[in-house]
């Protein structure tokens, strides 16, 4: 009987409601996050730092780019990790690009100070993320490639998005202060911080 009582139990897994409404907050808490980095003129890391520049460059909309990016990274998404990741990461990136579209017509932010905007902004996709994370979805992009990359050709998963990163805020400095480049780069470090310090399968054990 003790030895049954201490058997380790299978974890409960989130049931279909619970994803949605995970899927939907998280989302939302990053597009938040998107119109924080876009009232302060600041861009961030890996896709979604890349669509902001492009954005910032060519004047089209950040949830048009952000959703054409990540197209081709469904195809690598199913077979590296299966359909529930891929139609949750698929659903997130829609539910992404709609809200940020909708967003800035019901909530604007007049007057942002780019370091608050950028630890906000940091704050709010790392809590976002966070979410996202636990209920078996992401926002797509780079981070899917740098995993298969580590796992088929044993290149870090850290240094490929170091690497992406990188590039997106050598473009940055083509089309923004180098003040603001700096802001930027701040924010991006609050993000990663969160999600380092936060995200442990082995404390957050609910599927």
């Amino acid at each position: 009987m003790a030895a049954m009582a201490n058997r380790p139990q299978t974890p409960p897994r989130h049931s279909l409601a619970e994803d949605a409404q995970g899927l939907f907050v998280g989302t939302l808490l990053v597009a938040l996050s998107v119109q924080l980095l876009q009232s302060a003129g600041l861009t961030t890391g890996q896709i979604a730092g890349l669509s902001l520049v492009a954005s910032y460059a060519s004047g089209l909309s950040f949830g048009l780019i952000f959703f054409a990016l990540n197209l081709p990274f469904y195809w690598l998404a199913l077979r590296r990790v299966g359909w529930a990741f891929t139609v949750k990461t698929f659903s997130a990136v829609g539910l992404l690009s709609l809200f940020t579209e909708i967003l800035p017509k019901v909530l604007q932010l007049e007057t942002v100070h780019p370091l608050v905007g950028a630890i906000l902004a940091g704050v709010t996709a790392g809590a976002g993320l966070l979410a996202l994370f636990r209920h078996g979805a992401s926002l797509g992009g780079v981070g899917i490639v740098a995993f298969w990359l580590q796992d088929t050709r044993g290149i870090k998963a850290g240094w490929v998005q170091l690497g992406f990163d990188a590039v997106v805020f050598a473009l940055a400095l083509a089309v923004m202060a180098p003040m603001t480049v700096l802001y930027s780069l701040i924010g991006a470090a609050v993000l990663n911080i969160i999600i380092a310090t936060n995200h442990r399968r082995d404390r957050y054990i609910v599927r």
